[in-house]
This record gives structure tokens, C-alpha cells and sequence, in this order.
């Protein structure tokens, strides 16, 4: 094969059991997002604006329709004869298989596909972020710095810095220390899950870490530290602009709602660095006489006939006259009835729901709780909810329901 500068490794096997309902049947890279997008379109998309033509897909858990989502690469411009996107699930080799025991032995495992182009650097990629970013850039400081690792960190409040893993770091950005969701956090440099490594340096430790049969075969528990310990070069990357991660119903819906902002951070209209996916071909949206839509997004194929504000609806959906469908997002192809009101919600996709029911914070307040003490509810995918049921905000639809909501 052509040698190839950089090479990406796109992690997109985790399960994503947070998301719940939304992932029981679907990888969480494959989540829709944005109307018009799944998760995995981002970093796939920056890959392919940064210049980077050769990605290898790591799948696992519920591969089968992220696989066909992404297909050839046609979408990203990522269909080369050279180079090209690859899906990259475990497989069975020297008499034994072995499902990804952990991100490095995930890498590990396809040491041959990297080794094939011959590269100098390899990138990390997590595929459940939602951001831009050019990695050219980061390519290039990890070069002038001459690392051996480079790691892409993100300034959080320092209220939230507990929740991620930590880079402590010297006046010219090299690491010197890494806490993994400490308690009582040094700094605000929170690890972003992508990084640069020189593939020589990175293999022999990938290959070290496999030795070992205590190990977690992780880059944040075994790795990285790894690394330090032995005096490597390693610099932390800082990153400016919008970086969610969305492993969470809560930061999903989120995300989700950053898109509506009046001057939003992450901008979908951006010509300079579009985002790319594999879209169906539906007719354009409509929007009845009889409709009130504010503030929201609505894609290809969606009609409405009743109330939308402050949400995002995704192809082929429609909201009956009468219904309400405010702050929520709802999937590709569900039916919202007649009468029914959706507030504070995430739908997942061909749900059904009912005549008159009420689904999110509404019915919360009915109960007295109230939004403040409750979450987003959410619908799992292919749920028909019956005429006049009522979900809670914080609670998961699992199954066809008519009557009170089951959790």
C-alpha cells in the first residue's frame, strides 16, 4: 500500500449504555444528531477537511447499521483506492479470537492495518464527541514540539473538572502529570480522548501493554501513565471552540439544543468546514397553515401540522394538528398524534406516539415534580405509546405501552 503520513483510529465500539433506551439496539457513533447527522459524521468530517484521507473505524457493539451507515466513505469523500475509510471490527486470528478488551488493545489489534501504510504518526479518535476541529494543526504542534505524544485538552469550569481526566502541565505545555477524575483536580486542562502519537514510539508500548496481564489495556489507565513514568515527551494540545461529549441523555439533548442558540457556537452552516453524512432522499418539509414553528430545525420530509418550538426534528416525522412538540428532539420517521404534547424529550426513532399523551416535563409538573427535579424522558426506538399516557421527565420507555407509563 501507499505510505501514508498520518493515519486515524476512529474508536466507535463502546456501548453507551448512558444513553439507555437510545443505544439497546444501536452503536452510540450511529446516535442521530442535528436533524440531519449521526455523531459519527463529526469526526469523520474533520478528518477528511484536516487532510486526513486514510481512517480505520474500530467497530464492536451493534455494528451492523453504523457499518452500513458509513458504507464506502462516499459521503466524506473517504471512498480512495488508496487510503479510504475501513471498518475494522475484532476478528479471529492464530486459532483465537477476542472481542477489543480496552482502547489499546483495540489499537493493538490492528497493528497490522496501520503498519501496512507505513506511517509516522497515527491519531486517536473517539467517535462519540461532538465538535470541529482541525487536526492538521494539532499534526503539526506535535511535529515543531517533536513529541511523542500530544493530547488534545479542552479548559472546563473547574466545578466539572473532576469528571474528566486531567493533564497538569508546565509553562510550555509539556505533562508532567495525569489524574484520572480526581477529586480535588490541579488544573482545568481537561483530556479531549484524541491524540497524536509517533506510530514507532506508540507500538512499542502498545505491544508492551499487551505483555502485561494485569493491565487494562487502556490509553488513560495503562498507557498514557505508561509514558510518563518513563520520561517521554508529551504535550498537551489546547483546544478553543465547542467540544461536547454526549454520553448522556442529558448532555444529548443538550447538544442538541447548543444547535437553536441565537449565535450558536457550533455552526452547521458553516461553508469553511462542513460536516458531511449519508442523508436519504426525502421531499422537502412542510409547515401546514395550521402550524406554529419557532426556533426550531426541521429536515427533509417532516410535516407539521401542530406546534414546534425550541426542537429539532429529523426526516420523515410528523406532528399531527394539535400536537406540541417543544424543546425535544425527535428521530427520523415518528409519528407524533394528534393532541399529544412533548416537552422537554428526546424520541427516538419510529416511535408512535398516541393521541392526547403527554410526554416530558409536562407530565411531570402534573405530578408535581417539576423539570428541576427531573431529567429528559425518552422514548426508545420502534415504541408505540398509547392515547393519554403519561411519561415523567427522567423516565425511559422500554416497550410498547397503553395505560400508565411503565419505566
Amino acid at each position: 500500500m501507499v505510505k501514508k503520513e498520518c493515519v486515524a483510529m476512529l474508536l466507535a465500539g463502546g456501548q453507551g449504555s448512558r444513553l439507555g433506551v437510545l443505544t439497546t439496539k444501536l452503536a452510540k457513533p450511529a446516535v442521530p444528531f442535528g436533524g440531519k447527522y449521526r455523531i459519527i459524521d463529526f469526526p469523520l468530517s474533520n478528518c477528511i477537511n484536516s487532510g486526513i484521507d486514510t481512517v480505520g473505524v474500530l467497530t464492536q457493539y451493534q455494528p451492523l447499521e453504523l457499518n452500513t451507515y458509513i458504507g464506502n466513505g462516499q459521503s466524506w469523500d473517504l471512498d480512495r483506492n488508496e487510503g479510504g475509510v475501513a471498518i475494522l471490527p475484532p476478528y479471529v486470528k492464530d486459532k483465537a479470537g477476542e472481542w477489543y478488551k480496552g482502547t489499546a488493545n483495540a489499537i493493538f489489534q490492528n497493528i497490522g492495518f496501520i503498519d501496512s501504510y507505513s506511517p509516522e504518526y497515527v491519531l486517536i479518535l473517539s467517535g462519540d464527541h461532538i465538535y470541529k476541529m482541525d487536526y492538521s494543526k494539532m499534526l503539526e504542534f506535535h511535529k515543531v514540539k517533536g513529541a511523542d505524544c500530544t493530547i488534545a485538552v479542552i479548559d472546563v469550569p473547574l466545578k466539572e473538572a473532576s469528571r474528566f481526566g486531567i493533564m497538569n502541565t508546565r509553562d510550555d505545555g509539556t505533562i508532567y502529570e495525569f489524574e484520572e477524575k480526581p477529586a480535588n483536580p490541579k488544573s482545568t486542562n481537561a483530556s479531549m480522548g484524541i491524540y497524536v502519537f509517533t506510530w514507532s514510539k506508540l507500538r512499542e508500548y502498545l505491544i508492551a501493554d499487551e505483555e502485561d496481564k494485569s493491565s487494562a489495556n487502556d490509553f488513560g489507565k495503562n498507557i498514557i501513565p505508561a509514558m510518563l513514568a518513563n520520561g517521554e515527551h508529551m504535550f498537551a494540545y489546547p483546544f478553543k471552540g465547542y467540544w461536547k461529549d454526549v454520553g448522556t441523555v442529558e448532555s444529548l439533548w443538550q447538544a442538541n439544543m447548543d444547535l437553536l442558540s441565537l449565535e450558536p457556537e457550533l455552526r452547521l452552516d458553516d461553508d469553511t468546514w462542513r460536516i458531511y453524512g449519508k442523508n436519504p432522499v426525502e421531499p422537502p418539509h412542510f409547515a401546514a397553515r395550521s402550524s406554529s414553528v419557532n426556533n426550531s430545525m426541521l429536515t427533509e420530509g417532516v410535516r407539521a401540522y401542530g406546534t414546534v418550538e425550541d426542537s429539532i426534528l429529523f426526516h420523515g416525522v410528523t406532528v399531527e394538528k394539535g400536537a406540541v412538540v417543544k424543546k425535544s428532539i425527535v428521530m427520523p420517521g415518528s409519528l407524533i398524534k394528534e393532541g399529544a404534547v412533548v416537552e422537554y424529550a428526546v424520541i427516538a426513532e419510529d416511535v408512535t406516539i398516541g393521541r392526547n399523551a403527554v410526554i416530558g416535563s409536562i407530565a411531570d409538573a402534573e405530578r408535581g415534580t417539576g423539570f428541576k427535579n427531573g431529567g429528559i424522558a425518552v422514548v426508545g426506538r420502534g415504541i408505540t405509546v398509547g392515547d393519554g399516557v403519561k411519561v415523567a421527565c427522567d423516565e425511559m420507555v422500554r416497550q410498547d405501552i397503553s395505560g400508565e407509563a411503565q419505566k
